[in-house]
């Protein structure tokens, strides 16, 4: 029995290891390669559940299985604009996809004030709130966005068609499911926040302009190109929630909780996390439209 229970493993592990993986960077496109290739693939991720893709350095363990990836589905975010080079030199052979391709950026938006000292008239003015970004910055996180993930699965679906064309059939077949449950999802979350009240929301890190955009809401983002905010642009965050009637700060996981903890307390509101990098990707949709919907009042 000993024996057989370790040919048993010896034969798993051999078929574990032949197994063919790809490589995304982050989890939300690990769930668009599953919903294509299903079971056929081992999917390495780079960016880990907690970490930011605008920081993050890969592991060994990760530039291992990547070294034996077929492709690569690249998001032409964070980390990748110093890492794709090295891992295309990691791994010759591994077909590099764009899975942004064909999309139209939008700027990255970033909450700013002015430091300058203003005449009364100024502050006046300066109660409404601008977003600015910085020169040749484009938001990266289309991901949340059902629509435009429409064309990404469109490049994940062809490049995994020319990588296994023998798999083809499958793949349309799991491809055009799949299209059909984003516009499923885009129709339920239009729904679900048909009717939110106050379009506006404020977030630490901008993460949800497409988001936004798609479904008529409005993100005023706490940080500033990556930084928390000085003291006076935090004081007139404050000021501009109070205007808005605003009593909820979103914050998401992979990033710092203070500002926004200060800014709740000074409003006698309350933060709410929403994850923009959850691998329930179509759930996770979904949970933020109704917690837009239940708290956006």
């Amino acid at each position: 029995m000993k024996y057989i229970f370790l040919l048993f493993t010896l034969l798993f592990g051999s078929l574990l290891s032949a197994a063919q993986t790809v490589t995304v960077s982050i989890l939300p496109q690990k769930y668009f390669v599953e919903q294509i290739a299903k079971d056929f693939l081992h999917v390495n991720v780079m960016v880990t559940p907690g970490s930011s893709p605008h920081t993050y350095e890969p592991k060994p363990s990760q530039m291992k299985e990547l070294a034996s990836s077929d492709a690569y589905f690249s998001i032409g975010d964070g980390f990748e604009k110093a890492w794709l080079p090295k891992f295309q030199s990691t791994n010759p052979k591994m077909l590099m996809v764009d899975t942004i391709k064909g999309i139209d950026k939008i700027a990255m938006a970033e909450h700013h004030h002015d430091d300058e000292e203003k005449s009364d008239s100024k502050k006046e003015a300066h109660h409404d709130h601008e977003h600015q970004h910085e020169a040749g910055e484009l938001d990266p996180h289309v991901w949340l966005d059902p629509i435009l993930v429409k064309t990404q699965a469109k490049n994940i679906y062809e490049a995994l068609v020319s990588l296994y064309p023998e798999h083809k059939n499958e793949f349309t077949h799991n491809y055009d499911a799949f299209i059909a449950s984003l516009d499923a999802l885009d129709a339920t979350l239009r729904s679900t926040l048909s009717e939110v009240k106050n379009r506006k929301f404020i977030v630490f890190h901008p993460s949800f302009g497409y988001f936004a955009k798609r479904y008529d809401l409005e993100q005023i983002a706490i940080e500033v190109h990556g930084k928390e905010p000085k003291a006076s642009e935090l004081a007139h965050l404050i000021e501009e929630a109070k205007e808005e009637n605003v009593k909820v700060v979103f914050v998401a996981p992979q990033f710092s909780q203070k500002s926004a903890q200060t800014i709740a307390k000074q409003i006698n509101g309350k933060t709410l996390t929403i994850d923009p990098l959850s691998d329930k990707w179509s759930e996770n949709l979904l949970s933020i439209a109704k917690i837009f919907q239940s708290e956006l009042k």
